[in-house]
């Protein structure tokens, strides 16, 4: 069989003696490119988005004028508008945030604890069969069943519930004329959307949780009820923090999901799409663009003060 050998002093066969010899240089032609990539690529837009913000816009004009100033924030804290949309989306974010971690952790628990190696495969398919699917036509599905003519409606008409139903939707915040117009509709569309992201990370942090701790805090006289909370949730907080960033993050910054379902209040990714590009003021997005960094950046700060990243 004929194989390829490198000459004896070749510049190939220099190159393999040194990688092979410099585990360092071998680590740093591995990292090179991607650290290159998230150096330049991302961090560098970063810097650039905020330098974006210190511009600000000429009213006469309309032109970004390319001197460093506070204009532009001064303008976005003195509207009291601004303010309704950051409160609005960042309460979104908490409440599907609180609500995947609901959901999320009984089924992983489940999975964890209690299923069998078939029924756990199944879990896992559900969990991941609906990311396969188009992000799109996932919303615009829910539009279709959460409308008045809708299975939800027609569902709870057929149960006696539409009363209540009714009685929801006429509440004066998180109600609407149906549910794929108001708050609820897209509440219960974000969490469906996001909850894939809640559930794996839980199910990698249970699986973690040695069974033997578990007997052992029962051997020791703990109830199932102090065994869950002092041992398997403090083990299973890192899971919940690592989900719970992908939830609130992805929520802070979707803009598709308000604009499909819901009531017509803007949220935040919804004010840096129309200041970029409807209105033009690339300075004022930037600026929008800069506080769900500056809100993740100190819900990073402070799950990491709490010891949630101790065991990731």
């Amino acid at each position: 069989m004929n194989t390829l050998a490198l000459p004896a002093d070749g510049p190939l066969r220099r190159l393999s003696t040194r990688l092979i010899g410099g585990p360092r240089l071998m680590l740093f032609l591995l990292l090179a490119p991607p650290l290159a990539w998230l150096g330049i690529i991302y961090l560098g837009s970063l810097f650039a988005l905020l330098a974006q913000s210190f511009f600000s816009i000429d009213e006469f004009s309309g032109v970004v004028v390319r001197e460093f100033s506070f204009t532009t924030y001064r303008e976005f804290l003195g509207n009291p508008s601004n303010h309704d949309i950051v409160l609005r989306t960042v309460t979104m974010a908490a409440c599907v945030t609180v609500a995947c971690a609901v959901i999320a952790f009984p089924i992983a628990y489940y999975s964890v604890r209690f299923a069998g190696p078939r029924l756990k495969a199944l879990i896992y398919l559900g969990v991941m069969l609906p990311l396969w699917s188009s992000y799109l036509v996932r919303v615009y599905s829910w539009k279709l069943i959460l409308a008045r003519e809708g299975i939800v409606n027609w569902f709870a008409n057929a149960l006696g519930l539409g009363g209540v139903l009714e009685a929801v939707l006429e509440l004066p915040v998180v109600g609407g004329p149906s549910l794929s117009t108001s708050h609820l509709g897209t509440f219960i569309v974000f969490v469906y959307i996001w909850l894939p992201f809640m559930i794996l990370p839980v199910i990698a942090a249970l699986e973690r949780v040695p069974a033997s701790v578990i007997e052992a805090s029962g051997d020791l006289g703990a109830r199932p009820r102090e065994t869950f909370r002092r041992v398997i949730l403090p083990l299973a907080f890192p899971g919940i923090v690592a989900g719970s960033i992908f939830t609130f993050s992805l929520t802070l910054g979707d803009y598709i999901i308000p604009g499909i379902i819901g009531p017509s209040t803007p949220y935040l990714g919804q004010a840096v799409y129309a200041h970029q590009g409807v209105a033009g003021n690339i300075p004022m997005a930037a600026a929008f663009t800069i506080v769900p960094i500056v809100i993740m950046g100190a819900y990073l700060a402070l799950a990491k003060r709490l010891g949630a990243f101790d065991a990731l």
